[in-house]
């Protein structure tokens, strides 16, 4: 190959970094994130204190928990509209069952009774083909009023030390949160770990992507999207645990948002709607923007109702962007 001829593609490589960067899934995220922080940082000098910034992370812990299981079912092309309930409901089974068996028991009896209804959302999506959204709000429906019937309406507090533990503060350097905080960052290295370097997480991906070549490939793609929905399960049980940290008390009424608010983060943080792309890297942005806003807006003494008006038009303008990602691939 001629020298010339090297020259000309390093050259048109270069003129094709700024598109490709521009292109690229984590770069909106990653913007909007530190436009976030520098406009706030400007409209109210606590924004940037330790304090305000470690309050952030905790107020983000359930959602972003919950955000990485939301992101796992949308990378599928499904989508769950019961994931809070699940989790809702775990916090009660935990506050009742540690009432007579003790901690650890309701622990493993609300991870036994989350992956149980991850697998029946699966089962119903694969088994009878029901479209993901009708079956998890159906789910959601039933959950919320079964949810209240077992509570009988009123919340159960928690003082157990192991039911608590996610709430305990840790001091790193001169930076103050909490273990919650710590175990949501693990869920997001371990399931980006296992949708990176792992078989499955490749097939996840593949499904989402393009279901039919997956199965023409030999990719068992019923078998691939109940295995999400009950790792799902496990997720919304592993967010139910850092609520009682968060807040020590089982209330049937709380998280009612909580799948709107997940889809939020993961849409945000540049996973495609339709399936195939994006990842817990982005979700983790996407839940940092929605904590970052939420908490920034609060700060310069906006109403919560105007609050929700700016997360739902970013929800808009991302899958906006996303559309116009996706007519510009295909091109």
């Amino acid at each position: 190959m001629s020298t010339p001829t090297v020259a000309a593609r390093t050259i048109t490589q270069a003129r094709q970094l700024p598109s490709r960067v521009l292109r690229a899934p984590l770069f909106g995220a990653s913007v909007a994130l530190i436009l976030a922080v520098v406009v706030f940082s400007i409209l109210s000098p606590r924004f940037l204190t330790a304090g305000n910034l470690s309050l952030i992370l905790q107020q983000s812990v359930v959602i972003g928990i919950l955000a990485v299981a939301q992101t796992l079912i949308i990378l599928t092309g499904g989508i769950d509209l019961s994931i809070g309930a699940v989790t809702v409901l775990g916090t009660i089974i935990i506050a009742q069952t540690a009432a007579t068996a003790g901690p650890l028991p309701a622990l493993l009896a609300a991870l036994v009774v989350c992956i149980a209804l991850g697998a029946v959302n699966g089962t119903l999506v694969t088994a009878l083909h029901l479209p993901p959204f009708i079956v998890t709000l159906g789910m959601f429906t039933a959950l919320v009023a079964a949810t209240r019937l077992l509570a009988g309406s009123q919340t159960y507090p928690v003082s157990d030390p192991l039911l608590t533990f996610l709430g305990t503060t840790v001091q790193i350097g001169g930076f103050v949160t909490t273990t919650g905080v710590l175990l949501m960052i693990v869920v997001y290295v371990v399931v980006g770990f296992a949708l990176t370097q792992t078989a499955w997480g490749k097939h996840v991906y593949a499904v989402g992507g393009n279901p039919t070549g997956a199965r023409l490939s030999g990719i068992k793609t019923d078998r691939t999207i109940l295995s999400v929905y009950i790792v799902a399960g496990a997720i919304a049980a592993i967010a139910a645990w850092a609520a009682l940290g968060r807040i020590p008390n089982a209330d049937p009424n709380a998280y009612q948002n909580a799948n709107l608010e997940t889809i939020t983060a993961v849409v945000i943080g540049g996973t495609s709607l339709f399936g195939g792309r994006g990842g817990v890297l982005g979700t983790l942005l996407g839940t940092l923007i929605v904590g970052v806003l939420r908490n920034g807006l609060t700060l310069a003494g906006v109403d919560n109702l105007y609050q929700n008006i700016a997360t739902g038009i970013l929800v808009v303008a991302a899958v906006a962007v996303d559309q116009a990602m996706r007519r510009r691939s295909s091109r």
